[in-house]
């Protein structure tokens, strides 16, 4: 390892703690005594708030610091990192507090201004590909900060015009389309359900049941979502279908390639069958079979709504 190598790992390894010790650096990284003095007086000297504490016991410490000390990135790195930021710009909420320009900014106080007008340019031609929504989140934080702290909390959710209360375990944050997306396990219904986030007002712990660890959560989705009475389907799809699989589909669905043909196959619960019937409607010409009969049926029917409505406008 390079020493700009090793002193950017050293920079991250000793960032949250506070102290350590001559032999821990030596042992982590291979190194001689007089090797790590070295490494050690560098760090000093690019910033790293350390300090020696001598005799029998003697250590070194650092200084409460919360802003992360420098670390040395490639240009590679650099481009990528600043694209990724950019996609933020899509979400009205972020379970984070901070305003997108300002960071940009930040990031481009960094680099050189040759970089920073390279970079611009780069603006002009690629991007990476988000939807925007104003759908303002105000509870984002709070519900990351549960799922992590593993805490049963009380739920307020706006579900058409009634608002719901429900007592749930969060442990899964997505979003899609620009939209964010809370999971949790609902202590009511015994069941996971899926929350969008701008529709919940309301969150608090609660110590009305006992919280669950993250692990049991960390399962497929056949084990989590699927109930005992579901039903399964296979749909044949063409090369084309692959695309649309890929732009979207649900954790209850996958895709197989069988000799030289598609299939997307998965099960849908009692329930949610309008659900997987407006979904399988987008694919249109390019389903070649349907498996169950009754999902066939439901594709029909919803078509059928689908034609009526547009000869009734």
């Amino acid at each position: 390892m390079k020493k700009s190598e090793r002193l950017n790992d050293m920079m991250i390894y000793l960032n949250d703690k506070k102290s350590f010790n001559l032999k821990s650096i030596m042992d982590r990284y291979s190194i001689s005594k007089s090797t790590a003095l070295r490494d050690i007086q560098s760090l000093e000297e690019i910033g790293m708030p350390i300090y020696s504490k001598s005799g029998r016991n003697g250590y070194y410490g650092i200084l409460p610091n919360r802003l992360l000390s420098p670390i040395v990135f490639t240009i590679d790195e650099v481009h990528a990192l600043y694209f990724s930021m950019q996609t933020l710009n899509a979400y009205q909420s972020t379970p984070f507090h901070l305003n997108v320009q300002k960071l940009k900014q930040k990031f481009e106080g960094c680099i050189s201004e040759e970089r920073i007008k390279k970079l611009r340019k780069m603006e002009l031609i690629f991007s990476l590909g988000s939807y925007q929504n104003k759908n303002e989140c105000s509870c984002l934080e709070d519900i990351l900060n549960m799922a992590v702290e593993e805490n049963v909390c009380e739920v307020r959710y706006t579900k058409g015009k009634a608002e719901k209360q429900y007592y749930v375990q969060f442990f899964d944050i997505t979003s899609a389309y620009g939209q964010w997306y809370a999971t949790a396990y609902n202590f009511q219904t015994k069941k996971p359900q899926v929350f969008r986030c701008d529709k919940i007002h309301f969150v608090q712990p609660c110590d009305k049941y006992i919280a669950k660890p993250l692990s049991e959560f960390l399962v497929s989705a056949k084990e989590m979502f699927r109930d005992k009475d579901a039903i399964d389907f296979e749909i044949g799809i063409s090369v084309k279908g692959v695309d649309i699989f890929y732009k979207e589909h649900y954790p209850s669905m996958e895709l197989h390639h069988e000799n030289g043909k598609y299939y997307v196959r998965g099960f849908y619960n009692k329930g949610e069958e309008p659900f997987i019937a407006d979904y399988f409607t987008i694919y249109g010409e390019r389903i070649f079979s349907i498996k169950p009969d009754s999902l066939k049926t439901l594709i029909l029917e919803r078509l059928d709504a689908i034609k009526n409505h547009f000869i009734s406008i």
